[in-house]
């Protein structure tokens, strides 16, 4: 049998032919050699088969998966014989051709099961500078002080095994629930370098989807409240001015939405 290699890449796509070109050609040149790319589909209709059927790498490609976003990275990870696990997506990409390089370094030094690094966020055409990271703690990610950006972030394939997949019963904070489980287990080596560039597109989250997801991450980060729990009792103070704003925002939205129907009728 061929050796495990160091990385496995894992991209979910489905519809993405608008922007997988610019993650694959991140992944083409990447000077860093030892990995395999594990695509999941979701099951696309468009190009991005053929695309994925284009690169030449050695690659998995997983068709026709459905479920949901949790369910098609977990399914990536059973895929992967990689030492080491990332997720970039297919509106994502890594930022230089030596980003696999400097991760392997670091991991390598370390000894450490997980790194994480920095992100730039792309906004529409415009490449947003990273924000400043706050110190790294249990306490401060319990917080929700301390931020772990998913497309930077590189995990031990046997540490899953330790805490779990993704959970698939959550729809928006399974990345949130993921990162406490490791956390609590060993702490990541943190890399201060952007790693990959995150494609923010405005406008496609609503107010109220948005209120979902700060109503699960608080479920969420209750489950590891006696972990922390003077971490957590600062998490809901701010829980709650922010879900304030958000009702009262998406009860505006709905107004407007109301008064835009009654015009056009």
């Amino acid at each position: 049998m061929p050796p495990e290699p160091l990385f496995s890449i894992v991209t979910c796509t489905w519809n993405s032919a608008a922007t997988l070109p610019a993650t694959l050609a991140s992944l083409r040149a990447q000077t860093w050699r030892d990995v395999e790319h594990v695509f999941v589909d979701g099951g696309s209709t468009d190009a991005t088969l053929a695309l994925l059927n284009d690169f030449r790498a050695n690659k998995r490609v997983l068709h026709d998966v459905r479920g949901g976003i949790s369910h098609a990275m977990n399914c990536g990870i059973a895929a992967a014989s990689g030492t080491f696990v990332a997720h970039l997506h297919a509106d994502d990409y890594y930022a230089a051709p030596d980003v696999l390089e400097q991760v392997a370094a670091a991991l390598q030094s370390s000894g450490r099961d997980w790194l994480v690094g920095e992100i730039a966020v792309l906004a529409g055409e415009v490449l947003l500078p990273p924000r400043a990271r706050r110190a790294y703690s249990y306490h401060a990610l319990a917080s929700g002080r301390a931020f772990v950006p998913h497309p930077a972030t590189f995990v031990r394939r046997g540490l899953f095994e330790q805490v779990g997949l993704f959970d698939e019963q959550l729809r928006y904070a399974m990345d949130i629930d993921l990162w406490l489980r490791l956390a609590a287990r060993t702490p990541p080596v943190l890399l201060q370098r952007v790693l990959a560039v995150f494609r923010d597109h405005p406008g496609s989250v609503s107010s109220a989807n948005k209120l979902l997801a700060r109503q699960e991450e608080w479920r969420v980060r209750r489950r590891y409240a006696a972990q922390a729990p003077l971490a957590f009792a600062l998490y809901c103070l701010r829980y709650l001015k922010r879900t304030h704003a958000l009702r009262q925002k998406t009860v505006s939205e709905a107004v407007l939405s109301k008064q835009s129907e009654h015009i056009d009728n």
